[in-house]
């Protein structure tokens, strides 16, 4: 199931041997190498600021109701877990990203993404853009496989132009609309018709 990360802040953390919400996620640690989330930044009132990271590996479940871990033991601090420590010490915030094409157009800045609940892997990404495109297309929805390189200041994703096609040609456009050339008889007949059925 696809999340999205605005969705996944303020989750109640569940412990199964505390019977209850423990505290709730206040951000997410995700790896720029892969675009996975790792690990959680926790708060709450039992939540030990000193062990506030709940790393991905302890979740048991995930479903509307929170996310299920076993124990309070199971958060660790910043320096507990190596390859977190690593992570952290990059200092990365994929949300304060610019989104550009590979031929230097800016696209505008990603202001969400969307994670596949399994594995927490970033799917797609959600860019807001410029003023003046705005108008026209206030928001991009950007998969992952778009994306060419990650960098401490951006995200260069293939073409602006071959990104809009595509999305053009997956988006089913269903008209909601009154006909004004169809005449009051013709509509009052179809409605008898689909009675009559």
């Amino acid at each position: 199931m696809l999340v999205y990360n605005s969705h996944l802040i303020g989750t109640n953390i569940l412990s199964v041997q505390a019977g209850g919400p423990i505290g709730q996620i206040s951000s997410a640690i995700v790896n720029p190498d892969n675009l996975q989330i790792i690990a959680f930044r926790l708060t709450g009132p039992l939540i030990d600021q000193r062990a506030n990271i709940l790393d991905v590996n302890s979740i048991r479940e995930y479903s509307d109701y929170g996310m299920v871990i076993d124990d309070v033991d199971e958060l660790v601090g910043p320096n507990d877990v190596v390859h977190i420590e690593q992570i952290l010490e990059l200092n990365f915030d994929l949300l304060s990203l610019k989104v550009e094409t590979k031929k230097g157009t800016k696209l505008g800045q990603l202001i969400d993404f969307t994670v596949n609940s399994d594995d927490f892997q970033v799917q797609q990404i959600i860019v807001k853009r410029p003023l003046v495109k705005r108008l026209v297309d206030p928001e991009l929805t950007i998969s992952r496989k778009e994306i060419v390189e990650v960098t401490d200041y951006k995200i260069i994703i293939k073409d602006e132009e071959k990104t809009l096609k595509k999305r053009a040609e997956q988006e089913d456009f269903v008209p909601n609309f009154v006909n004004p050339f169809r005449t009051q008889g013709q509509e009052l007949s179809s409605i008898d018709t689909e009675k009559q059925d």
